[in-house]
């Protein structure tokens, strides 16, 4: 397991680095464009090449991208539709040129009353992302909290995802355990745990597992509201990470938090996380 958190870049993507390696981090996720715009990505071959000889100078890795929040790949709109696709590309391509290892991807959400056509929507937009680049990096698809028209909020929703796009194999999951709290899943006890993970068995998923994002809940379970909380302050608490970073499909992943604060807030969950480890 790595273990490590979502840097913030300003000053720039090297800034990241040393972020991360003040954190503590032996693995990051980042943005690589504005996370609340659709302007694309603007790096230069020079910040690539220098991003990548810093990052593994300080032995970073996994390295992820997440999308900006603009991207919804099963929008009912065909002009919104189109935009986050063209958008998620060109993070994919910055991906690609970081040297980093995915772009995650929320699994997005369709109109009411459309739920075939949103995963289908989706299916297909994760496949133009890709494009026919066989050395591209993954795809990595987030569970979201649910809601109206959410395509994958559950494990088996999931699964049903990925079947639509034909088990692709550079398209991976990310599990965020505030996400799976509020879509309802019992994640605040062991016995909770455990089914859900045997879900992701049932399934055949533990080998598209690549990422966990680790981030306790401010709200309620089955509240459907993504609102992140220090690791073990909120309602999943102490027992349910300690059951999570135990399982072996776990153990396997970079796991990364999400957790709100800065560089002190992040050391902290961090050793908490380490702890709840042994």
């Amino acid at each position: 397991m790595r273990l490590g958190a979502h840097v913030p870049t300003r000053g720039g993507l090297v800034s990241a680095i040393e972020y991360a390696i003040a954190a503590g981090c032996e693995a990051i996720q980042l943005f690589v464009s504005n996370p609340r715009s659709w302007a694309p990505p603007t790096l230069t071959p020079d910040a690539a090449e220098e991003f990548s000889r810093r990052r593994i100078a300080a032995r970073l890795g996994p390295v992820f991208a997440h999308t900006s929040y603009m991207v919804n790949i099963a929008s009912p709109n065909p002009d919104f539709l189109m935009r986050s696709v063209d958008l998620a590309r060109r993070e994919l391509d910055a991906v690609a040129a970081l040297g980093a290892d995915g772009l995650v991807i929320h699994a997005g959400a369709g109109g009411p009353g459309e739920r075939r056509a949103a995963v289908n929507r989706a299916a297909a937009s994760i496949l133009a992302i890709l494009g026919d680049d066989a050395a591209s990096p993954h795809v990595i698809v987030e569970l979201t909290a649910g809601g109206a028209g959410s395509v994958a909020s559950s494990i088996s929703e999931a699964a049903e995802l990925l079947r639509a796009v034909g088990h692709h194999p550079r398209v991976a999951l990310c599990l965020d355990t505030c996400h799976l709290f509020a879509a309802g899943y019992p994640l605040d006890t062991a016995s909770g745990v455990a089914r859900c993970l045997a879900e992701l068995r049932e399934h055949r998923l533990t080998r598209r597992l690549k990422l966990v994002h680790a981030n306790d809940a401010q709200a309620p379970r089955g509240s459907h509201r993504d609102r992140h909380e220090h690791v073990g302050e909120g309602f999943i608490g102490d027992e349910g990470f300690r059951a999570i970073l135990a399982d072996p499909a776990v153990r396997r992943a970079a796991v990364l938090i999400e957790t709100p604060g800065r560089l002190e807030e992040d050391r902290r969950n961090l050793g908490r996380l380490q702890r709840l480890m042994r």
